[in-house]
């Protein structure tokens, strides 16, 4: 007979969880690169089709449907010890329907520290701790070192959008949030609920001096910035990689390198007269 452990997830549920688990599945992409990281390959079996990172694994494994749009029978078929999801990335009413049938551990993440408990968790449930713990440090040192390169800069004020048609931005209660904060751009729609839809006339009104495109969940390109420099003009407008901003497992540890080198490239940017 296997071990089995009770763990608490991040909603706070209690979850009994054999020690380690041999038969992973992972609804969540930056999770699924977590798991990839901590080297749990053979004991993962099933990932989302959104689940890109590693390659090798969006290739060969089993794809069990979309984030909100999981298999959920097959999830069940395939009998896993541990399906491990995410409270804002998957439907509600189909996690409880795996809680029926399976362990399934929920993370919810708004800022980086609940990021960190959640890598730190995972690699407790999975026998991987020591590793995991490494990741959480270096993730700290390197946020760290960015709050010591930010100091003195200038917030910028700023819109993150992450769709288009309608034009939909980052909201305050997102991790999204709390990586704008750590490279000092001040979100104009902190107090709006989480991904609001906007009209572009809030922006000529802000005093916006920056437009972030994220590369997720819509793949903003070149030809956007166009459209909307022509409806805002002398606004800074530049693409970047939503993974980098959005992805809160073990991509943190790149992530940190890449807000500061961004941030830092930018530079000061002027307030617009209007």
């Amino acid at each position: 007979m296997p071990l089995i452990n009770i763990y608490k997830d991040q909603l706070g549920r209690e979850v009994s969880i054999p020690y380690p688990p041999r038969r992973i599945i992972s609804l969540v992409p930056s999770q699924t690169e977590l798991l990839y990281d901590l080297g749990l390959d053979e004991e993962v079996i099933g990932i989302t089709k959104f689940c890109i990172h590693p390659a090798e694994w969006f290739r060969h494994k089993t794809r069990i449907g979309g984030t909100k749009q999981l298999h959920l029978e097959q999830i069940v078929a395939l009998q896993p010890d541990l399906v491990i999801a995410n409270k804002e990335e998957n439907t509600a009413e189909q996690v409880q329907y795996l809680m029926q049938h399976v362990p399934v551990w929920v993370s919810d993440i708004h800022c980086l520290n609940d990021a960190q408990d959640m890598i730190r968790s995972i690699g407790n449930m999975t026998g991987k701790s020591e590793h995991a713990g490494r990741i959480a440090d270096n993730i700290s040192l390197g946020f760290r070192h960015m709050e010591e390169t930010m100091q003195g800069r200038t917030p910028l004020r700023t819109a993150y959008f992450i769709w288009r048609e309608p034009w939909m931005v980052a909201g305050g209660d997102t991790f999204i949030h709390t990586m704008l904060n750590y490279c000092r751009f001040e979100n104009l729609f902190t107090g709006t609920p989480r991904y609001p839809v906007i009209d572009l006339g809030q922006l000529k009104s802000s005093d916006c001096q920056l437009v972030l495109l994220s590369s997720e969940p819509y793949p903003f390109k070149e030809k956007h910035i166009a459209e909307l420099q022509g409806l805002l003009p002398g606004v800074r407008i530049e693409l970047v990689d939503g993974e980098m901003f959005s992805w809160y497992g073990s991509r943190l540890e790149k992530a940190a390198v890449y807000l500061r080198e961004f941030r830092e490239r930018l530079g000061e940017l002027p307030h617009l007269i209007r």
